[in-house]
């Protein structure tokens, strides 16, 4: 595994995940890197294949 690549996000976690504000399912966007609630509006980034679950890091879907 070459050390520049990133490790992939597990999408067998997303079964387990759901957003922290509303407890809804979230949708996995590779391109992007990031697991979006539309419910909340919100993308949480996935850093290094680890989701990052807090709403102060959370980007703010358009």
């Amino acid at each position: 595994m070459n050390d520049a690549t990133p490790p992939e996000f597990d999408r067998r976690m997303l079964e387990a995940l759901i957003c922290p504000q509303t407890q809804t399912t979230l949708e996995y966007d590779a391109q992007a890197q990031e697991l979006v609630s539309k419910s909340a509006g919100l993308a949480f980034p996935i850093r290094n294949g680890i989701p990052i679950m807090l709403v102060d890091e959370a980007r703010t879907l358009d």
